[in-house]
């Protein structure tokens, strides 16, 4: 029975799993904006939306936090902290979007996505 067993696996062990969503969100910071999997940007989702969260109170253990949980990017940690923390800071979530696209010819895989509002 698959019972809390909310997360998606993506046919990955977990570090390469945990890997994978790391960067998947390191490039949506990055970028800004990402097309994916419909799957992949609703896993990414939270995860991202917890990072405003934290950075939206600029402190050294909340950068250490942030910078931990996205495999010591600098640069993506200073844009989370300068960028995208003050312009979210009287919102209390809901940070990101995704559009749905049409699907994949090759293997029919729903498109997403998946940007910061």
């Amino acid at each position: 029975m698959k019972h809390h067993k909310a997360f998606r696996k993506f046919g990955r062990e977990k570090n390469q799993r945990k890997a994978f969503v790391r960067g998947l969100v390191v490039n949506l910071v990055r970028h800004g904006r990402i097309e994916t999997t419909l799957a992949r940007a609703k896993e990414i989702r939270p995860l991202t939306e917890r990072l405003i969260t934290l950075a939206k109170e600029d402190t050294v253990s909340r950068r250490r936090l942030v910078a931990s949980r996205i495999m010591n990017q600098e640069l993506e940690t200073k844009k989370i902290f300068t960028e995208y923390a003050p312009k979210y800071k009287d919102i209390s979530g809901g940070y990101t979007r995704i559009l749905k696209l049409s699907t994949r010819l090759s293997d029919g895989a729903e498109k997403a996505i998946i940007e910061f509002v």
